[in-house]
């Protein structure tokens, strides 16, 4: 089951979607907080700004409590495609019995047009479980951006920023204007 709550308000523009949360996540209660997942490294450098606190800092909280800050002053939401599956880790390959999120609220009570992907599952996931349901009804785009994963190695950090920094123009100057 996934028990870390969606971060989103009213004047989110762009919505990142994991699959599932890692153990690591799940334990720190938050989203990408594996200590060599890059995703709180990239997503900060394509703003031109870095995080003060690493994933596992000893103040979780604190930590957490930055993520949040940054992403909201950036237009961001974050969460994940799936609100359970069966999954052996964090491997996305082992994934069964998945069902997906609701997100109607998140759609319907802010300003996000756009959604990202963090990795292949997730995107194909929201094909199959979410684009019939969400995309035509709330005028939404969708784009699959490479994982953050330490698995992911053959993604330089250099190559994640320059794929991530599509999320900057959507978070600034996607319309206001909903498509219904």
């Amino acid at each position: 089951m996934h028990e870390i709550e969606p971060v989103w308000n009213e004047e989110s523009r762009v919505l990142i979607l994991g699959t599932m949360p890692s153990p690591a996540s799940r334990n720190a209660g938050f989203f990408y907080m594996h200590p060599q997942n890059r995703f709180w490294k990239v997503v900060p450098e394509i703003f031109d700004e870095a995080l003060k606190l690493p994933n596992n800092a000893p103040d979780r909280l604190a930590a957490i409590a930055e993520r949040r800050e940054f992403l909201l002053r950036h237009n961001l939401a974050l969460w994940d495609v799936l609100a359970s599956c069966d999954i052996q880790g964090a491997a996305d390959s082992s994934i069964k019995n998945a069902k997906p999120n609701d997100f109607t609220e998140l759609f319907e009570k802010s300003k996000i047009r756009h959604v990202f992907c963090t990795g292949k599952t997730s995107f194909n996931l929201w094909k199959k479980f979410c684009a019939a349901q969400y995309e035509e009804r709330f005028g939404l785009t969708c784009e699959c951006l490479p994982s953050t994963s330490p698995a992911n190695a053959a993604w330089s950090m250099e190559r994640l920023v320059a794929e991530y920094k599509k999320i900057c123009y959507h978070s600034r100057y996607d319309s206001d204007i909903r498509n219904k």
